[in-house]
């Protein structure tokens, strides 16, 4: 195995709600204890999934490309809403999809709503990109930008819930 295999499958262990919840408090205090695999397998299931999680974030994955939303109004794509959670509402509640709308006109669509209130560093990405953007015209690249975002988030739900699958400890 390489350097980039350690690292990876120690990405994937700090990514993991199960060892975040277990050492939330020491985590807070003092650099992360990455426990040692229990065996080969192991280490390299965290390895390829750590991969995966890192080459998404980091937007070098093709499937960032594999839109999951939609921009479906032509409009002045100027962000006038105050966004916050009020302003995501439900268009398929079995599948816990909503939009967001930026004016009152246009809005994204087919947000999940794991990735809407999805906390990454103490604030909520999905979010934070918008309100950031308040009283700014988007530009297509922008909206394509917002778009894999929201695809990186709904991928590091996905990936996260596959690393609490594997037993670390």
């Amino acid at each position: 195995f390489t350097s980039l295999d350690t690292f990876d499958y120690v990405y994937a262990i700090l990514h993991s709600p199960s060892y975040r919840q277990k050492y939330n408090e020491f985590l807070k205090i003092d650099f992360p204890r990455v426990p040692f695999p229990k065996n080969q397998e192991t280490f390299f299931k965290l390895v390829n999934l750590g991969s995966e999680l890192r080459k998404v974030q980091l937007m070098e994955s093709p499937k960032v490309e594999e839109y999951i939303t939609s921009y479906p109004k032509q409009g002045s794509n100027l962000v006038t809403t105050k966004l916050s959670k009020e302003n995501w509402e439900i268009v398929d509640s079995e599948k816990e999809l909503g939009r967001i709308w930026i004016n009152e006109e246009q809005y994204f669509n087919n947000i999940p709503l794991s990735s809407w209130d999805l906390f990454i560093g103490g604030y909520k990405p999905a979010q934070k990109w918008l309100k950031d953007r308040k009283d700014q015209v988007l530009e297509f690249d922008d909206i394509l930008h917002y778009q894999k975002i929201i695809v990186v988030l709904a991928e590091t739900n996905r990936i996260t819930e596959e690393i609490n699958k594997i037993e670390i400890e």
